[in-house]
């Protein structure tokens, strides 16, 4: 059994239980966890390995690629440049981004983006490896596309394209790259080890991703996830035999397409059919572009540093649970513009991942998408990773919390690591 290191406040011991028992339930190999409770350190937690091809140790400044927890810190910088008078998240994109307005998209408004109601959740063309670290060309892809659907008719998770879309409107507004914005305007001011776009020398102690086991029972592999391990996107990770290995979808969703009573019609066995299917609408948009295509996946060190808004923010479950406990104090945002921007958007039937989500301005809301104990059901807000990542911010409470590991999940017992580490939290309370 791994060595766990660091602390944990008495009131918290439950919590020091579950991150052993992962550990000796062979749920994890490398993984960190920590709570602030008003502004105060309660949990901090990490142990296992950061590499098991190495055997190098996570030690407590280990960062990881922490997938779709970017999208609530990329909607933060959006967030921050209307605080301060410089975008009307209520107005259309093309008011900031000209060449937007074609072919159907001049009413889409940036509020749209950050609620995933724009109709723009894949990407058409399929985007060249040598693209990859130009996100002003990929913009430019989905400048030239229709909606799918009639912009805020209906939401659906927009796993990649959220952050080219929201990237590019902050660099028209800004100047910067959203990478460049949130280290000079948040992560920098706030002394936060969080990185949209990692350095050479971050990217080189990062915890090396590892796909999970894979079900017996799993079909036709297809590089995606599902809402069991949040959604996050399409990517590749990998495996001591297979170094592309993905946690795939249909990996993933194997264990709820067998579960009594699911048949057509319900969303649970409609997204396990959309998982096997390479080109359902989630498949596409989760897999394009196709970072499986690079040797290593998300390991690779052109997605460590491209920093694609959606996916790329790397940090230490430390860092990002302080961004969350900077956040709810008003360090960030005015209260005010947090409180506005959790309020529920959208709620329901994802038009992609079929089951229900639910979006404010960017952060995620409990709902299936974001399992939440029930007593945070009300007032969590924060975003998920592939895999099992999680951030999570709560006003009420008082609490800041952020898990990573390098342990993908890809089953849907093994992606409730995370919300077994934030019951515990919110039962010791």
């Amino acid at each position: 059994m791994a060595v766990v290191h660091g602390q944990c406040d008495p009131r918290f011991s439950r919590v020091r239980e579950v991150f052993d028992r992962h550990f000796a339930d062979g749920e994890e190999l490398g993984a960190a966890f920590t709570v602030f409770l008003d502004g105060e350190p309660v949990v901090d937690l990490w142990g296992g390995v950061a590499d098991r091809r190495s055997g190098r140790s996570w030690e407590r400044d280990t960062p990881a690629l922490t997938y779709s927890c970017a999208k609530a810190v990329t909607a933060t910088a959006v967030l921050l440049l209307a605080e301060r008078g410089q975008l009307d998240v209520a107005a259309p994109v093309a008011d900031v981004w000209p060449e937007f307005a074609r072919n159907g998209k001049e009413r889409i408004t940036v509020e749209h983006l950050l609620t995933h109601q724009s109709g723009l959740p894949t990407i058409e063309e399929p985007v060249p490896v040598e693209e990859f670290e130009d996100q002003a060309a990929i913009a430019d892809r989905l400048a030239g596309q229709a909606p799918i659907w009639e912009p805020g008719t209906a939401h659906g998770y927009h796993a990649l394209t959220y952050g080219f879309l929201l990237g590019e409107v902050i660099r028209r507004v800004s100047g910067k790259s959203a990478g460049e914005f949130v280290a000079a305007e948040i992560a920098g001011p706030l002394g936060l080890g969080l990185w949209l776009g990692a350095p050479d020398d971050v990217a080189a102690r990062a915890a090396r991703l590892s796909a999970g086991e894979r079900s017996a029972s799993a079909g036709t592999k297809a590089p995606a996830d599902t809402a069991q391990t949040s959604a996050a996107g399409g990517a590749g990770t990998d495996t001591d035999a297979t170094p592309d290995a993905t946690p795939d979808a249909a990996s993933q969703v194997s264990a709820v397409s067998e579960l009594p009573g699911r048949r057509a019609g319900d969303p649970m066995h409609e997204m396990s059919r959309a998982a096997l299917d390479k080109d359902s609408l989630m498949n596409r948009a989760l897999g394009n572009p196709p970072i499986h295509r690079l040797q290593g996946g998300a390991n690779h060190p052109v997605i460590l540093r491209s920093g694609w808004p959606a996916i790329g923010v790397v940090t230490t479950a430390r860092d990002l649970a302080g961004f969350y406990r900077d956040l709810i104090a008003g360090r960030i945002l005015r209260p005010e513009t947090l409180g506005d921007a959790v309020r529920r958007r959208v709620s329901g039937p994802d038009r992609v991942l079929f089951i229900d989500s639910s979006f404010g301005l960017g952060y995620m809301r409990p709902a299936l998408t974001y399992l939440v104990p029930a007593k945070g059901a009300e007032s969590a807000f924060g975003h998920t990773g592939l895999g099992g990542f999680l951030g999570l911010g709560d006003v009420e409470h008082g609490l800041g919390m952020g898990y990573t590991m390098n342990k993908m999940a890809n089953a849907v017992s093994g992606s409730l690591r995370a919300y077994r580490l934030a019951d515990a939290v919110y039962e010791s309370l």
